[in-house]
Formats: structure tokens, C-alpha cells, sequence
């Protein structure tokens, strides 16, 4: 897994690229608590998020509820087909706000 941090200032976009799974999780999830702290606005690209599994889902659903918990807004752009069925398949789709 790959994270690129592109920073404007109170809004922050990480660019994840590979995969969101058990093996990645762990890095994974130390990154995205350190943005929680950083940002009012996290942006996740997806577009080159190859796969998500139930590990991944969890790490997200932890990140919203954190960025919710500071009045913080998390969204999710350019979601890749594959990983859009997930997300409906689990009801992410619902909860999480995905832009475009």
C-alpha cells in the first residue's frame, strides 16, 4: 500500500494505492490517525485502491466516526467499480460520503 498526502492547508487528500487489507491495515490505520489530528477535511482517492477487505472496511468506518466525532467531514473520491460494489454490498456506501 502506497500513501501520498497532498496538503491545503485544514483539508488533507491521501492517495491510496494497492491494497486495504490484513497486511496493510496496521500502516494503514497509523497513517489515518495522524490526519484525524491534522485535518478538518480528510479526502481518500481511490482511484488507485485496488481492493478493500473487512479489515479495510473497518479502518475507514473508524476514520469517519473519528473525523465526525471532531464536527471534521470525511469523503471518498474517484472510488474504482470493484471497490464501490464493496461498499454497497456493506452498506459503507450509506454511510460514508463519497463525492463524484
Amino acid at each position: 500500500m502506497e500513501i501520498k498526502l497532498v496538503n491545503y492547508g485544514d483539508r488533507g487528500e491521501l492517495f491510496l494505492k494497492g491494497r486495504l487489507d490484513t497486511n496493510t491495515v496496521s500502516e494503514t490505520e497509523e497513517v489515518f490517525n495522524q490526519m484525524v489530528e491534522r485535518f478538518d477535511v480528510l479526502t481518500l482517492n481511490l482511484e488507485n485502491l485496488e481492493y478493500i477487505s473487512s479489515s479495510g472496511l473497518r479502518i475507514l468506518k473508524c476514520l469517519h466516526m473519528a473525523m465526525v466525532k471532531k464536527s471534521g467531514r470525511l469523503e471518498l473520491v474517484k472510488v474504482r467499480p470493484m471497490v464501490m460494489e464493496v461498499l454497497e454490498m456493506t452498506g459503507f456506501a450509506g454511510i460514508l460520503r463519497i463525492v463524484g
